[in-house]
Formats: structure tokens, sequence, C-alpha cells
């Protein structure tokens, strides 16, 4: 018998009836104004999609024209609810969401469980919405697919790029990293804060994110390490908070999507 990991925040962060989720996501790559050629790896928000869906989008519709060429999509996300030590992979066979079951790529989870900071921990997936929400975008931007979803937990760039360079990054194979950006500070400080992160960003310069700058900042510091070994290129595609898309501008939530080419 198959084991899901069940959707733990359709009907908070994103709509739990199936055709609304379809249209809601649909809506937002519909309306994404960003033109290039397709990434390779992408960085984007993980918020409530009234305040990131717009800023996520922009990133995924570049990856129409690789549809039908990703097969393996390779997730990570900073840990919200459980604190752990390294990464945390998970034991199910599919992850649930209101468009239907993710199947996860076992073979390719079992080889990075051979690596010390990875381990199988359900516990560290169960709650955690950096990665769920990313899922109703790569259901209806991508053909089939399988997933290896990996909550980050305490771990260095270094460990982080060691894992992704194992699952590797070929033809088929896509990296997503979640992240919001800066928390809880006023509009104007947010914006020169979140510029500075899509600064680093753009130079590959891991060593300048600090913990107030994004949430997701050791995934994306593992992605900064391997984008300087392989040669790879990143891009602010957009860059907005939630003062600029659903929220108040006393204190906002920043946004960002970057794609690496």
């Amino acid at each position: 018998m198959s084991k899901v990991r069940p959707a733990a925040v359709a009907g908070m962060f994103y709509p739990d009836e199936p055709a609304t989720l379809q249209q809601t996501v649909r809506r937002f790559l519909d309306q994404a104004t960003v033109s290039g050629p397709p990434p390779r790896a992408i960085i984007a928000p993980h918020a409530g999609y009234i305040y990131s869906g717009p800023i996520a989008a922009n990133a995924y519709h570049l990856l129409e024209a690789r549809r039908d060429q990703i097969k393996r999509v390779v997730l990570l996300g900073p840990s919200h609810r459980v604190p752990l030590l390294g990464l945390a992979a998970s034991s199910a066979d599919s992850f649930a969401t209101p468009l239907g079951d993710v199947p996860l790529d076992r073979e390719m989870i079992t080889r990075l469980t051979r690596l010390p900071q990875v381990k199988i921990m359900d516990e560290a997936h169960m709650m955690e919405h950096s990665l769920e929400v990313q899922l109703p975008f790569l259901q209806t931007i991508l053909a089939e697919f399988k997933l290896v979803p990996l909550v980050v937990g305490e771990a260095s760039a270094d460990e982080v790029c060691e894992v992704l360079e194992q699952a590797g990054l070929s033809d088929a194979t896509l990296i997503v990293i979640s992240s919001d950006l800066s928390h809880y500070h006023d509009y104007t400080t947010a914006r020169q804060m979140d510029r500075q992160t899509s600064d680093a960003i753009e130079h590959l310069q891991p060593n300048q994110l600090s913990y107030e700058d994004a949430c997701g900042r050791i995934p994306v510091s593992g992605m900064l390490k391997l984008a300087q070994k392989l040669g790879l290129r990143a891009e602010t595609i957009d860059l907005r908070n939630s003062g600029d898309t659903a929220g108040s501008r006393d204190q906002v939530v920043g946004y960002g999507a970057y794609v690496f080419r």
C-alpha cells in the first residue's frame, strides 16, 4: 500500500477546491510578464498565493518550454516548524495536493540518504508549507515528473551544494529553491534589504546572506555554491513584497523570483 503525505495547508495558503486552485494558478501564469529562455533552476517564494503567487508565477511560466523535458524536480525549502540538523527527506511514495498526487523519486532519495547530512524525517514534512505551496505550480506547468522533496534545517552551504550535485542538474532535472526574503520590516526598509539580498544572489555570494535576509538562506546559499561550480548565471526576474500585492506597508514580507541559466 502506497504512503501519501497529505496536503497540510490547502485552504490556508492556497485554494483547496481543485477547479479553483487550477484557475488561480493558471491566472497567475497567464499574467506573468517576464520572458527569456527556460532556466535550469529557480528560486520562488512560498507565502500564501494572494501575497506571493504572482511573483512565483514569473519564474514558473518560464519553464513552459521545458514542460515535457523535465522528469525530476529537486525541491528544497527551509524548515519552519521542526528543528533539525541537516536535510530531511520523506519516506512517502507521493505528496498530495488538491490537483492530485505527485510521485516521489524513491531511487534518488535513497541515494541522497547515503550522505551523512540527509536523513528520513517525516515529522519535518508533515506541516511544512515551504515545499507544498510549490507543488500546484509544478503540477500545472509540467507534464509527468517525480519529486525529490527536502526540508533544510541547520546545514552549511557546502552540505546543501553536495546534495544538489548528487541529485544532478541534467536536462531532465529541475532544481527549485523555496524562500521568502525579509520579514516584518516597514515597506522602505524591506525594499532596501531585499535589493541587497538580490544583489548577493545575482553575484553568487552566499556569504553575504544573513538570518534576516531570507528564511531559506541555507538552501539558497547551497544553490549559489552550485551555480559557482557549474558556471550558472543568476538573474532577478521579480522583486516585490506583501505591500505590493495584498497587505499593508507597515510590516511586509519580501518575495523574489530568480532564475539560473
